[in-house]
């Protein structure tokens, strides 16, 4: 049962946005008179964790629970937990409610203004689950979701905005919108029979790839900025995982072609899971050895 569930919210995505929700932290930590293994902030850091997994949760949750005719007629689709019948469409949307709840009692314990700010995320992240039905700019919102995680955990250590999370955000957000077009590419056809709305379904496959394409490329350019506006926090580490990550993002272009999408799943899967972690993992070490 419980394999049900992880498999419904595919839980192994979180390594999409979840590295750069550490990143936010490390860097809020930096900033301020935290230090990382103090236990408040040990306590901040499990929250943010905990509201990353339990918003992932709902909207996860929500989307499948919305979609499930949708998926039913779809034959990639059709064999996910509740249109083949191993999750109930009623206990897929208690599951949405219970992970929804404690999203926003967690949120309680960061901060007031994490706390005020709680119901504006869960509406970008439940709300993203509907778009598919009026605008192509679906990829978009459910980028604007995941990119509430570097500056949300940001948010959770320092109560206030700033410039650098702000554009690490910006980085998930179009990463995010670039490769879900690339997934989108299998549906082209079904989309257009059933009139959802897709980069795919809207551009073809050959231009909806050069769209993402176009995305990449301002992701990296924003990382690059990101990397010279906190020159004083980076180091060579910093510009190492940079490069990792844009190589990344290079190589899944090479490897899905409009005629061939068997790579897609090694795209969207693997090389954008490995990009996420590698980065995280180069910027967090450029911050405390730089």
């Amino acid at each position: 049962m419980v394999k049900n569930y992880l498999s419904l919210v595919k839980f192994s995505h979180t390594i999409f946005a979840m590295p750069f929700a550490l990143i936010g932290f490390f860097l809020a930590l930096k900033t301020t008179d935290h230090e990382i293994f103090s236990i408040a902030g040990i306590q901040i850091l499990i929250l943010v964790i905990l509201d990353m997994i339990f918003a992932r949760n709902a909207a996860m949750g929500f989307n499948r629970w919305l979609d499930r005719k949708i998926d039913a007629e779809n034959p990639r689709t059709a064999v996910r937990e509740i249109p083949s019948g191993k999750i109930k469409s009623k206990y897929a949307l208690w599951f949405v409610i219970v992970n929804t709840a404690l999203f926003f009692i967690t949120t309680y314990f960061i901060n007031d203004l994490v706390f005020f700010l709680a119901p504006v995320a869960i509406a970008i992240v439940l709300g993203y689950s509907y778009t598919k039905r009026f605008t192509w700019l679906c990829h978009f919102i459910l980028g604007l979701g995941l990119s509430l995680a570097p500056v949300g955990s940001y948010l959770a250590v320092t109560g206030k905005f700033s410039l650098l999370p702000i554009l690490f955000s910006a980085t998930v957000l179009f990463w995010t919108a670039g490769f879900d077009i690339i997934y989108a590419l299998q549906d082209e056809e079904f989309d257009k029979e059933k009139n959802l709305k897709s980069i795919p379904s809207l551009l073809g496959k050959r231009r909806a790839l050069f769209f993402s394409t176009i995305l990449h490329l301002i992701t990296v350019a924003i990382i690059i900025w990101a990397g010279i506006i906190g020159a004083e926090f980076w180091g060579i580490w910093y510009w190492a995982g940079a490069f990792f990550f844009g190589s990344s993002l290079f190589y899944q272009h090479i490897i899905v072609k409009p005629n061939d999408l068997s790579k897609v799943n090694l795209a969207f899967f693997t090389i954008n899971g490995i990009a996420s972690i590698v980065f995280a993992v180069f910027t967090v070490l450029s911050l405390y050895i730089q």
